[in-house]
């Protein structure tokens, strides 16, 4: 359920509406596609590469810290609350976001997009604690596909509210598009109150002689010092860190491009994304059967290689419909990918480990920094070559080296529940 409550946020805010109306609002607002930000004259898309890559790194520094803490202090559960009370309050706030005043728009977008993501390593490290581990796939499967079906009803519910903003009693279109925003910020801080209620305390407290703090970076060290001595677990890691790179950065960016790059109209993007999204299921209970069948590394070893082939098509596609073509081998991978890389991480951490949150932070370190360096790289190549085109070919090589490592981590021969 929480996956239904935070997906919310990551359709509608970072993949779609959110995306479009900024777009369009700064370039209605300074007319053209340079902003003025702090002073500082800036392309509006490089701009928002930029500030996605800024709000991943504040949280890839300060997750192992806290994570440390949540296993050592017992408030797994606290620090999951405090990331989805910021999140949510800050999508929510966008409401007040009109395109002159830019510089509020990006702070609370960075705001939000740090609450998603600091909640989710918190409430990741709860999957080995509810449930045994041959249920590991298909019920990270199961969230995933819960995520889906939520965020879709919600999305359907704005585009219907954008779309007939008339008959809603709204002059401009923009104001529907806002009140959206205001809608995801709820729709996560209410539904989350259901996981809340059911997830189960953390009971692994410890005495109070030292700082939780100092506590917290113990056991991130502890962590650390295993890792290296588990060559699958590191390496597996490694090939995450880069296929990461490609895949989460696609998910962030790829309205911006087709609105850019197409010229496609917010409408044709959001049914274009709703389709990906119902597609999505199907694709995470499609890997996680094959994975049954064969093992986690073979299924993956597939996705990467099909991701592989949409940043080729991503490079010369050009027309709408192969725009929706390309959506559709998105959809098949990007829920499969996303469920199969945390259930196999999940079989990696040793047995009777009590450090689940802070493993699971090195995970999401990693994941973080991985949007971190592709949304980066997507957004610098973009600027120096003038072409979001280019930058699908970085993506291209990213996810070559994810296959390169693990291949040679070996999980696809290892015999995995």
């Amino acid at each position: 359920m929480y996956d239904w409550a935070n997906s919310a946020y990551l359709l509608v805010i970072s993949s779609t509406i959110f995306p479009i109306y900024y777009n369009g609002i700064t370039r209605r607002v300074f007319g053209g596609d340079e902003v003025t930000f702090f002073g500082f004259q800036i392309e509006n898309t490089v701009l928002y590469s930029y500030a996605i890559s800024f709000s991943f790194l504040v949280s890839a520094a300060l997750s192992p810290l806290l994570s440390g803490v949540a296993d050592y202090g017992g408030k797994r559960k606290f620090f999951l609350k405090v990331f989805t009370y910021l999140g949510s309050f800050s999508t929510l706030s966008l409401f007040w976001f009109k395109g002159d005043n830019i510089e509020f728009g990006i702070i609370m977008s960075v705001f939000a997009a740090i609450g998603y993501s600091g909640s989710l390593v918190f409430y990741n490290a709860f999957l080995p604690e509810i449930t045994s581990e041959e249920n590991y796939n298909m019920l990270s499967a199961k969230g995933y596909a819960l995520g889906y079906i939520g965020s879709v009803l919600l999305l359907l519910a704005s585009f219907i509210l954008i779309e007939m903003y008339q008959t809603f009693g709204f002059e401009e279109k923009t104001s529907a598009v806002r009140l959206s925003f205001l809608f995801v910020g709820v729709w996560w801080l209410g539904f989350a109150q259901f996981a809340f209620r059911r997830l189960p305390e953390n009971n692994t407290t410890h005495s109070n002689e030292v700082g939780l703090l100092r506590k917290g970076a113990k056991e991130v060290v502890k962590v650390f010092d295993s890792l290296k001595h588990s060559k699958v677990l590191k390496r597996y890691l490694m090939a995450f860190f880069f296929y990461s790179m490609g895949v989460q950065t696609i998910m962030h960016l790829a309205t911006i491009f087709g609105e850019k790059e197409l010229g496609l109209s917010a409408a044709k993007l959001i049914v274009t994304i709703i389709v990906l999204q119902l597609v999505a299921i199907g694709g995470a209970y499609l890997f996680s059967k094959l994975s049954k069948r064969y093992n986690d590394g073979v299924s993956i070893l597939l996705m990467l290689i099909i991701w592989i082939g949409i940043c080729v098509f991503s490079y010369v596609v050009k027309t709408e419909y192969e725009f929706y073509a390309l959506a559709v081998l998105v959809g098949i991978v990007m829920g499969g990918i996303q469920s199969m890389s945390r259930s196999t991480y999940s079989k990696l951490i040793p047995e009777n480990s009590i450090d689940n949150t802070s493993y699971f932070s090195f995970y999401d370190v990693l994941e973080k920094s991985s949007i971190v360096l592709g949304t980066f790289s997507f957004g610098f190549i973009e600027y120096i070559s003038g072409s979001m085109r280019n930058s699908t070919l970085v993506l291209t090589v990213f996810f070559i080296v994810g296959v390169f490592l693990l291949v040679r981590s070996g999980i696809h021969r290892k015999a995995m529940a």
